[in-house]
């Protein structure tokens, strides 16, 4: 049979287009770049380390993108990002400094400048405006500062607001703090602490107040922080991480002595109010607690029974119950001690859990209509030494996920 050549043109380009199409379809599309903070870095340098992972957006798999950097400092702790996802801050322990890197598209990391607080931070947040950065530190003296950013380019500037954290009736108390989390609205920011003085296992105890509360702050003109009617509020036993979801209407603590999650609503003028039907049942020694973009979903990572739970927020009153996978299971495991989670900003479709002894991370794909999660292609996937922590940033042109209610 005899081809034009017309007829073979034709057909040699549709072949290549074939090829093409299927080539395509077998690319690996980052959908985001996750960065997680190492203990420790490799070689004889005592700074941590950065390292920067493409996310799979067919999959979620993970894969190195680009060489680790230095975190800037000693022991990172806590990552947050920019609203505009191009700045990176890190808060390194031991040395007592957070630390301000450029995010380029690619995902690489710059150094940009740095502020040492005096003291060791535990948790950073950045408000929805990119205008203020928080941090809470302190071993002995729990802090929260509040420093003002440059809106175009990250920057950390002069401080602009701080409070110390004290309880009204033991001001002597030695407050321990843990987390913190800001409205999408950035109308208020709320912080964890225990009370050393009342919860000390293992040593002694020389107060009878109540071990775990959440301190809350309105946040007025100019970034002022004002105690919030009836702050602190109680919050469990040991109090380890706080989350807020995106439409400003409930806060989530984990209770890492009691496995339980301890749920607010949120009343006017940022006042808190128990959710009645709670506290909530979690793994063994919750860490870390994160909402889905679409505030649908609630995710938390329990250190000893190396696992994550999952839960489906009801809208109208913020109860979460438990999503129950397939097998009948409402966790699935990770590696060993996971200590952090992140969902991802783009598809909120992935979930990631840092995992301190286990030298990994463990991927999760995340059911949007169920809530439930299973494991990722290859997880876990090994990082440096002991990480603590972990944060997104989407990549390329696509809309974000996020709900209205």
């Amino acid at each position: 049979m005899k081809f034009s050549k017309l007829s073979q043109l034709f057909l040699v380009s549709s072949i290549g287009l074939l090829v093409a199409t299927l080539l395509t379809a077998c690319q690996l599309v980052t959908i985001d770049y996750l960065f997680v903070a190492n203990s420790a870095g490799s070689g004889t340098s005592s700074d941590g380390q950065i390292q920067t992972y493409a996310v799979d957006s067919q999959s979620g798999a993970l894969r190195t993108a680009g060489a680790p950097v230095s975190s800037g400092g000693v022991n990172p702790v806590a990552l947050a990002v920019s609203p505009t996802y191009n700045s990176l801050y890190v808060a390194n322990h031991t040395d007592g400094s957070v630390v301000h890197f450029e995010v380029a598209y690619t995902g690489q990391l710059t150094k940009k400048d740095s502020v040492s607080l005096g003291t060791s931070p535990v948790a950073l947040a950045v408000n929805a405006a990119g205008t203020y950065l928080y941090v809470v530190s302190g071993t002995t003296t729990a802090t929260l500062t509040e420093y003002a950013l440059s809106t175009s380019t990250g920057a950390i500037g002069a401080i602009t607001a701080q409070q110390t954290l004290t309880l009204p009736a033991y001001p002597n108390d030695t407050l321990v703090p843990t987390g913190i989390t800001v409205l999408a609205n950035n109308n208020a920011a709320y912080v964890t602490a225990y009370d050393q003085s009342a919860y000390n296992p293992g040593g002694t105890t020389t107060s009878n107040a109540n071990p775990g509360w959440l301190f809350g702050y309105v946040v007025g003109s100019g970034g002022s922080l004002t105690p919030t009617v009836a702050s602190p509020y109680k919050a469990g036993v040991k109090p380890s991480a706080v989350a807020s979801d995106p439409t400003n209407r409930f806060v989530y603590v984990t209770d890492f002595a009691s496995n339980q999650l301890v749920g607010f609503g949120i009343q006017s003028g940022s006042i808190l109010s128990f959710l009645i039907n709670g506290p909530f049942k979690t793994g063994n020694q919750p860490t870390s607690v994160a909402i889905d973009p679409r505030g649908k979903y609630m995710y938390v990572s329990n250190e000893l029974d190396s696992s994550v739970s999952a839960y489906v927020i009801d809208l109208a009153t913020g109860t979460p119950a438990s999503a129950v996978n397939a097998t009948g299971s409402s966790g699935s495991s990770t590696d060993t001690q996971p200590v952090n989670l992140a969902i991802d900003p783009a598809l909120g479709r992935f979930v990631y859990t840092a995992n301190f002894l286990g030298n990994s991370i463990s991927g999760f794909q995340l059911d949007p209509n169920t809530g439930t999660i299973k494991a990722t292609q290859s997880t876990p996937y090994p990082t440096g030494f002991q990480p603590t922590a972990l944060v997104m940033v989407p990549h390329g042109n696509h809309s974000l996920q996020s709900v209205t209610p």
